[in-house]
This record gives structure tokens, C-alpha cells and sequence, in this order.
């Protein structure tokens, strides 16, 4: 298990460029295997489950290339399908949640798909039920087994199905999406996702000849064509990273470009900080924080505590409100965090209270932050990182922190941010890696 050593309070100052989308690279990469053709694709994160997949397409025949540091080229022409039902397959997809993905594709392609249970963050329930039923409505057929926690799915044929999705689940569309496109017929998807990384999944679809209207809306339209062939696809700027790297900017009270940040297709990412009290600035497709010593938390217009709540896209993506809370807790007001999508995302808390920030856990969905407004600084603790997003929103804190703090289990922030401490340091932080 790796640790970080953090030596806290240094002010940062430089750039800060952001990774390819980890989101969208687990969608595209599964998309290969739509085709026989080859397909390359940059500006991959080479972060931990990212890797892992590609590593997982490799095991299943996909020919995969590394030609430079984030441009990879696969070629699905050889899948070896038996390699699904393997002991080997099991213990790699159940510890990646992105592996659900390839059951849509391998559906479309070969008409069979087998997945255990999958894994990722531990971060409370996440259901696959949206997943399973959109496939069935094209003619799939699951079959569970209880003692294995395998899903073995049959679909000889593929036709196309009108549906409404019970939630606007962004991998449930995205999977339902790659099958439908070899579908007989139309498929129509009601309450799709529409997220910026299914835009991309979407317009690199239609480049490899499939057929799909209302790209960006919550309705989805799509002919199903016979095959697919090969195309080049660049993935888009991490919108989660952006927003770590302008929540580390305010909390270090550091001076931060993040150039090339992809903003219009952060959303109201940048507004919501905006509301933190932050101080953004844009220049073309560039973003800079200036040095900050304090901010304020706007309230509502008849006065009470600002809310800040995810939501399905165009709202605020819930990878955030990890970072919100942790800077909320150096402003000046008080903001209520609502986290209403997964109930155990908030448990982090009690390490911020440990280094002495002022915040009142409601529920498993809702916190209380009382800002300090930089008066008190939060003190260097040593905790450990539960999943992807706390365990940045820790990093930030113990930068912000006075004294040294010590961070386990690093390996979840390895998941999501590539060389995380290396860009760090780059620019002024003191972080030690030990494995």
C-alpha cells in the first residue's frame, strides 16, 4: 500500500495541464471492440483503470499499441470471447467498474457477453439495473449466477427498442448506446445522459459510421447499421481534474494556469466556484486562479445558506462535491454540501474534522460546512483515501494544512489522476511517495 508524505502550507505557482477524461477513455476504449478495424485514439490518461482495461481488451485478443505517451492504437480483429468465462477475466473486471462497458459492444459485435459483479470506488450503492434493462428491451437475455456473481448475456439478434431509462445513467447509456448502433431497426433512448464524455462517445460513433440523432439532448435516436469501421478520436480535458486544480488553487491560496481546460464543456463547473467565491479568469481555452487570501460564500438572493448539489448533466457532476466541501471549509459563510446520488461519499468528513475544520455530517447525503475563512488553518492529520475523489479532496486539504500529514492507500487517487504528485511538485508542493 502506498503513502504520501505532505508538507503542508506552501503557496503553488505555475501551470497545471489536465489529463485526458478518465470517463470518457473507459467509454471509448470499450467502443473498439465495435469493429475490426483499427482505431486510435490520444490523449489517454495512463492512470490505473484506465491501464487496467486496456490491459483487460489485451487478454481478450484486441491488439493494443502504445505509439506515444497517451496515443494508443487497438484493433478488435481476433477477440477470443472464451477468455470471458475465465478465472483470470473475473478477478480483473471485478475490480474495475468501467468493465461493465464491454458487454454492449461485444453484444452488437458477437451476441454473447459475460461479467462478474463489477468493482471500483467504494462509494455506496450502484445498481446496474439500468444497464440490464436497456439491453433486454433490444432482445438480450441475463442469466445470473448467485454462487459465481457472473451475468452471462445471449442476444442472437439485436432489434431496436424505444425506451425511457428509469435513471440518466451516463455507463448505462453509453453501453445501451454501443449495442443499439448495430441494432435492427431504431432504437429511441428517453432520460438518456448527456454528459459531454457521451457527446464524445457519440460524434466518435458517428465517425465509425453509425447512425445517432439528438447528440447532446436527453433524446437519442439511433438506425442501427450492420458494421462499423475504424476511426481517430482524441479525448477531451478532464472536467474533474479542472475543477481539483481551481479547489487546490483557492485552498493554497497559490496562482494557477490550467491551460488548454476544455471550458465549454466544464458546464457550470466554473460558476459554481464562482458561488465558493473564487476568482476565475479565462483566457481563450486557458483558466487562471489568482492569488486569493480569502473568499466569500455568496448566500441565495432572500439571504439563507447557499446549496451546492449534484445533479444529472448540465447540472454539477457529483466527482466534485468532494473537492466543494474541502474548500468550503477554508471560506468565509457557511454552505450546506448535498450529495444525492451515493450515500457514503461524505464519510471523508471525519478526517477534515480531525485536522479542525467546522463541519456538521447531516446524513449520509448532506453536510454542513462552517468556514474558517483562513483564520485557522487545518492541521497536518494522517488518514487513509476510501475512494478516487476523497482522496484528492484530502490531498488539497493536507497541502492547505499546517505540518506534515501522511495520506494510505493511494493507490485510489493513482486510479484517477496520472502522476498526481510529480505535477504537484513541479509547481511548488513538497509531496514524498512512499510505496
Amino acid at each position: 500500500m502506498g503513502t504520501f508524505q505532505i508538507e503542508g502550507g506552501k503557496k503553488l505557482n505555475g501551470k497545471l495541464n489536465p489529463q485526458g477524461a478518465k470517463n470518457e477513455a473507459l467509454q471509448i476504449i470499450c467502443a473498439v471492440l465495435l469493429t475490426h478495424e483499427k482505431v486510435k485514439i490520444s490523449n489517454i490518461p495512463e492512470i490505473r483503470d484506465v491501464l487496467k482495461l486496456i490491459e483487460i481488451l489485451g487478454e481478450l485478443g484486441v491488439k493494443t499499441n502504445r505509439i506515444s505517451k497517451g496515443v494508443f492504437e487497438f484493433q478488435a480483429d481476433d477477440v477470443n470471447t472464451d477468455y470471458l468465462q475465465s478465472e483470470q477475466f473475473a478477478k480483473q473486471a471485478t475490480r474495475l467498474r468501467g468493465s461493465i462497458m464491454i458487454v454492449g459492444p461485444l453484444l452488437a459485435r458477437f451476441g454473447k457477453a459475460f461479467i462478474p459483479q463489477p468493482g471500483g470506488d467504494k462509494i455506496g450503492r450502484r445498481r446496474l439495473d439500468t444497464h440490464f434493462v436497456g439491453l433486454q428491451k433490444l432482445g438480450a437475455e441475463f442469466t445470473y449466477d448467485a454462487a459465481s456473481h457472473f451475468f452471462s448475456v445471449d442476444a442472437k439478434t439485436l432489434k431496436g427498442s424505444y425506451m425511457l431509462l428509469d435513471e440518466a445513467s451516463v455507463t448505462g447509456t453509453a453501453n445501451i448506446l454501443m449495442a443499439a448502433v448495430m441494432a435492427e431497426g431504431t432504437t429511441t433512448i428517453y432520460n438518456a445522459a448527456c454528459e459531454p464524455y457521451l457527446q464524445q462517445l457519440s460524434k466518435m460513433l458517428v465517425g465509425m459510421g453509425a447512425n445517432i440523432q439528438g447528440i447532446g439532448s436527453n433524446l437519442l435516436t439511433i438506425e442501427g447499421v450492420s458494421e462499423l469501421k475504424g476511426c481517430s478520436h482524441r479525448i477531451l480535458p478532464d472536467m474533474i481534474e479542472v475543477g481539483s486544480f481551481i479547489g487546490l488553487a483557492a485552498m493554497t491560496g497559490s496562482e494557477i494556469t490550467i491551460p488548454n481546460a476544455g471550458i465549454e464543456h466544464l458546464g457550470i463547473i466554473p460558476e459554481s466556484f464562482k458561488r465558493l467565491g473564487i476568482n476565475i479568469e479565462t483566457k481563450g481555452d486557458d483558466i487562471f486562479i489568482p492569488e486569493q487570501d480569502e473568499y466569500e460564500i455568496e448566500t441565495f438572493i432572500d439571504g439563507s445558506i447557499m446549496t451546492i448539489a449534484d445533479a444529472p448533466w448540465p447540472g454539477l457532476t457529483p466527482d466534485l462535491l468532494s473537492i466543494f466541501l474541502v474548500v468550503a471549509t477554508q471560506a468565509n459563510g457557511s454552505v450546506l454540501i448535498h450529495q444525492k446520488m451515493f450515500e457514503s461519499r461524505l464519510f471523508f468528513v471525519d478526517k477534515l474534522i480531525d485536522m479542525g475544520a467546522q463541519i456538521i455530517l447531516c446524513d449520509p447525503h448532506r453536510a454542513t460546512v462552517i468556514g474558517l475563512n483562513k483564520k485557522h488553518s487545518l492541521r497536518g492529520t494522517t488518514m487513509s483515501s476510501p475512494d478516487i475523489r476523497a482522496g484528492v479532496a484530502l490531498l488539497i486539504a493536507a497541502l492547505s494544512a499546517e505540518g506534515k500529514s501522511k495520506i494510505f492507500n493511494i493507490e485510489q487517487i493513482d486510479r484517477g489522476y496520472e502522476q498526481i504528485d510529480e505535477r504537484l511538485n513541479a509547481i511548488g508542493a513538497r509531496i514524498s511517495r512512499i510505496d
